[in-house]
């Protein structure tokens, strides 16, 4: 039987376009992509400014913005502390644990804390006699993407990074989104896994530059 020279022609347009699709193309952007977000951290990190920070101490506080309100029971973002104080460790720095901060602070100043009472801050910072005070406030919203027809759930997290009297040094963000997990704390956690190196690195670098080491600020 005789293959129709339309059909032909149809058939050689869709293999050129199956060819013309690599996958190690895209796994080469992405590379590229990785690259250049190392350089961009290895650029802030690269302030010779650790020595300052060997073995100042750290308080981390995480919570949830909810539509009810802050969930702030710090036992409940230990994976979340866990993820961000690992990248604080490599600074140097000495992160309060969790079951430390729990004895010696009230749930109510990290409450109000976590919503911006800087005179709840202060006491929490002089119990626990930290340094520095890294907030971290993951926030959400979902809806319905039209273009999949899937549920849409997107995840941000805020830090704030304040001194001991108060004053703000940093702030950085990051965010992520998905179409079929709805565990906001769960891709929270991923979120800070795949975000926190260029966090921290800001946070870092903003500090090395208001310290005044290391001269101007690396973009």
């Amino acid at each position: 039987m005789k293959i129709p020279l339309l059909a032909l022609a149809l058939l050689a347009t869709l293999t050129g376009n199956a060819a013309a699709f690599s996958f190690s193309e895209e796994e080469q952007n992405e590379k590229a992509a990785s690259d250049a977000a190392r350089q961009r951290h290895a650029s802030l990190l690269a302030t010779p400014c650790k020595q300052a920070l060997k073995d100042k101490r750290i308080m981390v506080v995480v919570g949830q913005r909810t539509a009810k309100g802050m969930l702030s029971d710090q036992g409940s973002f230990s994976a979340h502390f866990q993820a961000i104080d690992k990248r604080l460790k490599r600074l140097g720095l000495n992160s309060i644990s969790q079951e430390e901060m729990k004895a010696k602070v009230a749930q109510a100043e990290i409450d109000a804390y976590l919503n911006n009472d800087m005179e709840a801050a202060l006491n929490a910072s002089k119990k626990m006699t930290s340094d520095f005070i890294l907030r971290g406030v993951i926030s959400s919203r979902t809806g319905y993407n039209q273009m999949v027809r899937l549920p849409e759930v997107y995840v941000s997290m805020s830090f704030t990074l304040t001194g001991a009297d108060g004053r703000m040094i940093s702030e950085a963000s990051g965010a992520a989104e998905s179409y079929s997990n709805s565990d906001v704390g769960g891709m929270a956690v991923t979120l800070i896994n795949e975000q926190a190196e260029g966090v921290v690195a800001r946070l870092y670098s903003d500090y090395c530059r208001k310290a005044g080491i290391g001269g101007k600020n690396k973009k």
